[in-house]
């Protein structure tokens, strides 16, 4: 039976070599997986020297997870608008996360603070709703706002609004992440 373990080895190899492929760096073995053809949502996060260089991703399962995890690979290291294109240089040094999603869950709740006491701080990731405009943050976002009200506000400046928007068509989903990231590379 595939553990969780080697679900994450395969994820991660997957990532890296679709990266690698995109810049026509050499990759290596495939590590195949049974759960990577099935239906699956991640986000893969590239981080460089310890700070982000790129995070995209899926918030619903809408293809199997193998090409989910390779197209959101390529998409954090070369399309990410908050970056340039990573360069073949910085292939080898960056660290990659992948973070697999479970199904994202609506709140209900009566207003901010009875939404805000319904989050749970480092393990859920929200989705904030206000008419076309979304913004998430996966639960790793948690280690860097740590409180509710902070959260939230960085998340609504996200969705381009303001940190104290609050409105009657905001809604909330919560979703929960495994997550894997690669060992240092020089270890």
């Amino acid at each position: 039976m595939p553990t969780t373990e080697t679900l994450g080895k395969a994820l991660l190899a997957q990532a890296r070599n679709a990266i690698g492929g995109a810049l026509g760096v050499p990759v290596k073995a495939a590590v195949d997986h049974v759960l990577l053809a099935e239906r699956g949502a991640c986000f893969v996060t590239l981080t460089l020297d310890g700070a982000l260089r790129g995070c995209i991703g899926s918030l619903n399962a809408h293809r199997v997870l193998g090409e989910d995890v390779r197209e959101n690979a390529i998409a954090a290291a070369l399309r990410d608008p908050r970056f340039p294109p990573l360069s073949t240089a910085e292939f080898p040094r960056i660290e990659i996360e992948v973070s697999l999603l479970d199904e994202p869950e609506f709140l209900e709740f009566h207003d901010e603070a009875d939404a805000l006491s319904q989050l749970v701080p480092g393990q859920d990731g929200v989705i904030f709703f206000n008419g076309c405009q979304k913004a998430t943050f996966l639960p790793q976002v948690w280690e860097q706002l740590p409180d509710r009200r902070s959260f939230m506000a960085a998340l609504k400046q996200k969705a381009r609004l303001p940190a104290d928007f609050w409105g009657p068509n905001v809604m909330l989903a919560r979703y929960r992440v495994r997550k894997w990231k690669e060992p240092p590379q020089g270890g």
